[in-house]
């Protein structure tokens, strides 16, 4: 499970370097794509395997299934993060989130997000706000959690 924030910087050849704590479940490879919001995500094999199963059966004859899986599998990468636990990221997902040089990392449980500090400065505000006040999430149907 990947948990926690960790701030971390693009080097001069565009990897990423990946948490320590992170790097044992990314040994066997991972998958970067395009996120929500303008960030990416940084998917184990399996997690991604789940994740690319509900992308394929998004319906081929509705256009915004179309449009989704054209940016998701279309820019989306296969990585192997080499013995410094950097990954590279090419230049379409640097310029799909921004990135430039400073970056925030969040885990997701199944997944990492890969933020442009700057612009998860802004997404934390509207983040934070909606947490302080929801009263129950989205989606969990009545249900506790």
């Amino acid at each position: 499970m990947f948990l926690g924030t960790y701030e971390h910087t693009l080097d001069a050849k565009g990897r990423l370097v990946m948490p320590r704590k992170f790097r044992p479940k990314l040994e066997d490879g991972c998958y970067v794509t395009p996120g929500q919001e303008g960030c990416l995500s940084v998917w184990t094999p399996p997690a991604f395997e789940q994740e690319y199963a509900r992308v394929m059966n998004l319906p081929s004859t509705d256009r915004e299934g179309r449009m989704f899986r054209r940016i998701f599998l279309g820019t989306g990468t296969e990585a192997t993060p080499d013995k410094q636990g950097r990954i590279p990221i090419s230049d379409a997902l640097k310029e799909w989130a921004n990135l430039d040089k400073d970056v925030t990392l969040l885990g997701q449980g199944e997944f990492v997000e890969v933020w442009s500090t700057e612009v998860w400065s802004g997404e934390k505000e509207i983040a934070g706000a909606y947490f302080q006040n929801v009263e129950q999430p989205i989606g969990t149907g009545g249900q506790e959690i």
